[in-house]
């Protein structure tokens, strides 16, 4: 299990002393079905295992794996208003009469309360750790809006999680456009091949998009003479991690190298001892690379 994107937030000390109760609050939030009438449904699964035995946590060393889970019904918004136009259309027909706005309504809620214990239901799932040691919560999404639902989750959980998103003291944008710009990177970092530059003087401004592309070639720097600023980078730390780093410090297209997977050797003994080595490997690698963000961008821990 690797994850492919990255969504950040940081916390304190004094938030991880109580992240150590996790497993039992998760345990009181599991995800359940949806009912019959339920829209949609949100809690945890086990993140290894299943059943009502299998824990709700993952830990190595300081990190610790959780996951995410939702139910959704399935239940378009145009095949409600078909089967409401087709009543409201036989009322019409039948009656000779036409179908008032809080008539409409409430054959609109019978339809719901008709057609939602007949809806497929579509289920999710998203992984995340929290790393104590360094404050950092580390959500598998690209997803704002998913991140901040998670993180919504683990707080009800808790009751409390004040897990905040980055703080940059470096403008990430203006970071990396000079890094591009310059072709002087951080030791361990060289440019990936592809970026995403736009003009931001306006918010329909020109937007260049590379891929597959040399950055180094004159027609990037030219985009950057012209006044445009990247707004997605692809870089690849010490040969060991590649992805795309946005102007919002979320990590894209996440990809672990050879010389990373490499290290696993050939397999483990069991599914248990597998999850082990591949969460211990990608915690100590993100470890690494998070450090460095911080680093790069000035990321304060809440104190």
């Amino acid at each position: 299990m690797f994850f492919r994107n990255l969504t950040l937030f940081r916390f304190s000390p004094s938030v991880a002393e109580d992240l150590k109760r996790l497993d039992e609050a998760l345990g009181e939030h599991r995800l359940r079905p949806c009912g019959p009438l339920e829209m949609a449904t949100r809690g945890f699964v086990p993140p290894v295992g299943r059943g009502d035995d299998a824990p709700m946590t993952h830990a190595v060393n300081a990190c610790t794996l959780i996951t995410v889970g939702g139910e959704e019904k399935l239940l378009p918004a145009a095949v409600v208003n078909d089967e409401l136009q087709r009543k409201v259309q036989k009322i019409a027909e039948e009656e000779g009469r036409k179908v008032g706005g809080r008539e409409r309504k409430r054959i609109k809620e019978d339809l719901l309360t008709e057609l939602l214990p007949r809806a497929f239901v579509r289920s999710s799932r998203m992984s995340a750790y929290v790393d104590r040691k360094n404050g950092w919560l580390v959500l598998d999404t690209a997803s704002r809006k998913s991140a901040e639902n998670a993180l919504t989750q683990v707080r009800e959980a808790l009751g409390s999680f004040p897990a905040v998103p980055l703080a940059p003291e470096e403008g990430p944008r203006v970071l990396m456009t000079d890094w591009l710009a310059s072709g002087k990177l951080p030791g361990g970092l060289v440019l990936g091949d592809e970026c995403e530059l736009r003009d931001p003087a306006t918010a329909t401004g020109a937007i260049a998009r590379c891929r597959r592309q040399d950055l180094d070639a004159e027609e990037v720097k030219e985009h950057l003479r012209n006044g445009k600023q990247v707004f997605q980078l692809g870089l690849v730390f010490d040969d060991r991690i590649s992805f795309v780093l946005g102007e919002d410090l979320v990590l894209r297209k996440l990809k672990f190298l050879d010389a990373v997977i490499d290290e696993l050797g050939d397999g483990q003994q069991d599914a248990a001892a597998e999850m082990d080595a591949r969460f211990a490997l990608l915690t100590l690698e993100l470890e690494r690379l998070l450090g460095k963000l911080e680093e790069w961008f000035g990321l304060p821990r809440p104190e």
